[in-house]
């Protein structure tokens, strides 16, 4: 089994699906084309202001009859249009059969030197009527044109005195959507403009094209009167879907006013009778696709496919498997999970940039195909050894490491026994109240324990909440951190907020035990930030995950002074300079620990809210300014003054302090004292 985990299969993946990929299959053609129709739906939508599309719908069948009508209706409609100050006027419309009600001749009529391009087709049964026109070539571009067996065209007669005649074929993709349109067509040696491109001709009046290609295939084409218009190989364009028509009813008396100065396709869309074809933004009408074929080419906003592009992608997603294949064995699985993210995402946004920008093609369904397989495959396998060697881990640690140190070494072996070294927020918690809560229950060790166990389970629950690590239990006490080993950037924050937490669910709990006749206990709590070290610790027949250092001390020191200066919430000046901005704090002392010659600032947070008591604030402030110029009898005063405020909370704090200040008064203080209290006690 160990050759099948092992991360060179995740490689002979990436290899069959390169391999596969290489010959460009039809899946992946289809997956490149539905990729392009993703992006393309974030497309602008622009309204056209140089054509009219004239429905042959409901209410023109209505007014004139059953279709097809005797073609003096569509004579009349043309002279009505030209009168009005129409443009070029497209009838993307077949006259292959003379009118059997006899209205061809008005028809010619009015189609002779009068801007009317008609349709011809491209067919597998007939070659009768086409009307070709003169190409100039640069190179041979003949073997790279759409052929056809035969081209249907117009009656003679009509196809004499139409200003221009053009192909109405479409060139739908492998799975029927038409997203391109062949500007030239050939049957034999003769070539064929599509009635879009022979639109332009008409309207600019060159008599031919031109057109360039090389061994890659067509290159340009160009009306000499206009500007070049750059192809793919087969002189196809890709189509702009964005583009919206004005839309009148033949029968629409407001029609000729509509349509002045614009070029006017008119097309059937009556039901039963009108085309339609699939296109990326859904199914339309035939007629509006020379509708957004010509508007595509006046515009000038062609989208591109470049020829290299499908080599470029298959290439790139080849170094993106590497890359996911190198991160899966190398990195985490945070790393390797997020590049393959990244792997996914970044084409998708890439390829949509790239066309709502430049209007730029580039596929990125096969970025996605690869980067999720090869990435699933790499990380099965990751996972499936890593499973073999927790099993071994297992094996081998079991006999003298605790089921729960097996599974974190389980989870991630080197964080425990390499161990970490990084900035963490400590908290160490100590229950008040003990001693009358234990004489409550007696001899009732197990309901004292059920109730204990009660207690460990409240103040748990918020340090769980805020993805912080329980370290220890030691009896009635507790010590944990955050930002280890889970990241927590706001770690400090962290700390605060799930002390302020742990006291509510003490509150809670006491609501709890004094509905049952027990006296309630009380929480104190101290935290400080500051370098930690971390890992397995312990001797080789007991480990356990614990954390060291001077910031871990300095934190149960600031807890053992709860009691002391009658607070229930102690901060270190660290984690107080990194949340200030975010809770209430009061600076209560500078105190140099045992242990320790330079002092620190601790303070108490009572609240998150920050302006609750500002006033008050304000004069427990001055208060502290006094201390520290040795105005010990008006800092008595105001500490007197200050017992009510707060709710009242703070008064254990005012009446220690008053003490404080009658001690410090019996002192030898030096003019330049710095106000720090050094503690001669734990």
């Amino acid at each position: 089994m160990k050759w099948l985990t092992h991360w060179s299969m995740a490689l002979i993946t990436l290899a069959v699906l390169s391999m596969y990929g290489y010959s460009d299959p039809y899946v992946k053609q289809l997956l490149r084309l539905k990729s392009f129709d993703v992006v393309q739906q974030y497309d602008v939508p622009v309204v056209s202001q140089d054509i009219i599309m004239v429905e042959i719908d409901e209410k023109a069948i209505e007014k004139h009859g059953q279709w097809p009508w005797k073609r003096d209706v569509i004579a009349d409609t043309i002279g009505k249009l030209r009168e009005a100050g129409a443009g070029i006027i497209v009838l993307p419309i077949l006259f292959s059969e003379e009118d059997r009600l006899g209205g061809d001749d008005a028809l010619i009529a009015q189609l002779m030197n009068n801007g009317v391009v008609i349709a011809q087709v491209g067919t597998t049964q007939a070659n009768k009527n086409a009307v070709p026109r003169g190409v100039a070539k640069i190179g041979d571009p003949m073997p790279w044109l759409f052929e056809w067996p035969g081209m249907l065209g117009p009656i003679k007669d009509i196809g004499e005195v139409a200003d221009g005649v053009g192909v109405i074929n479409t060139a739908p993709e492998i799975d029927g959507v038409t997203r391109r349109l062949p500007l030239l067509m050939r049957v034999g040696d003769e070539i064929y403009p599509s009635i879009a491109i022979e639109t332009i001709r008409v309207a600019v009046g060159d008599p031919s094209y031109q057109v360039k290609a090389g061994e890659g295939g067509i290159i340009a084409m160009r009306v000499p009167k206009y500007q070049t218009i750059q192809t793919d190989p087969n002189a196809q364009i890709w189509l702009r879907w964005n583009k919206q028509f004005p839309t009148i009813s033949l029968a629409d008396e407001n029609l000729y006013k509509e349509a002045q100065g614009k070029t006017v396709i008119i097309g059937i869309t009556a039901e039963g009778i009108g085309g339609v074809i699939a296109t990326p933004n859904g199914e339309k009408y035939a007629h509006m696709l020379p509708g957004t074929a010509l508007q595509t080419i006046i515009n000038g906003d062609n989208i591109v496919r470049f020829d290299y592009a499908t080599f470029v992608e298959w290439a790139t997603a080849i170094i993106l498997g590497l890359l996911i294949i190198l991160a899966s064995t190398r990195g985490t699985y945070y790393v390797a999970g997020a590049l393959i993210l990244i792997c996914t995402i970044t084409p998708v946004y890439g390829a949509y940039i790239s066309f709502t920008k430049h209007l730029q093609l580039w596929d990125w369904s096969w970025f996605v195909l690869v980067s999720g397989i090869v990435g699933f495959h790499s990380i099965f396998n990751r996972f499936v050894s890593e499973y073999f060697q927790k099993q071994a881990i297992k094996k081998q640690f079991a006999g003298y490491c605790s089921p729960t140190v097996v599974r974190m070494l389980q989870e991630n072996p080197s964080l425990i026994k390499d161990g970490m070294k990084r900035e963490i927020s400590i908290c160490f918690s100590d229950l008040r109240g003990f001693t009358p809560l234990g004489e409550s229950f007696g001899d009732d060790v197990k309901g004292l324990t059920k109730l204990m166990n009660g207690y460990m389970d409240a103040i748990t629950q918020p340090i769980l909440n805020a993805d912080g690590m329980v370290i220890k239990y030691i009896g009635d006490a507790s010590m944990h951190v955050h930002n280890a080993p889970n990241d927590d950037p706001d770690h400090p924050k962290s700390a605060v907020r799930t002390g302020l937490n742990m006291l509510k669910a003490v509150e809670k709990f006491n609501e709890k035990i004094t509905s049952e006749g027990r006296p309630p206990i009380g929480m104190g709590a101290g935290i400080n930030t500051g370098l930690g070290y971390l890992g397995e610790m312990g001797s080789t027949s007991r480990h356990s995950y614990d954390v060291l250092g001077d910031a871990v001390s300095t934190a149960a020191r600031i807890e053992s002074k709860c009691k002391e200066y009658g607070c229930l919430l102690l901060v270190g000046e660290n984690t107080y300079d990194a949340t200030k901005d975010d809770f209430f704090y009061l600076k209560v002392d500078e105190l140099a620990v045992k242990g320790k010659t330079v002092g620190i600032r601790i303070y108490t947070v009572l609240d998150d809210v920050k302006e609750h008591y500002n006033d008050s604030k304000r004069r427990h402030d001055g208060m502290l300014r006094m201390y520290k110029h040795q105005r010990f009898d008006e800092a008595i005063k105001e500490c007197q003054n200050l017992t009510k405020h707060f709710d009242g909370r703070m008064a254990g704090y005012y009446a220690m302090w008053i003490e404080r200040c009658k001690f410090m008064k019996t002192q030898p203080l030096s003019k330049d004292w710095d106000g720090i209290f050094h503690a001669s006690t734990k």
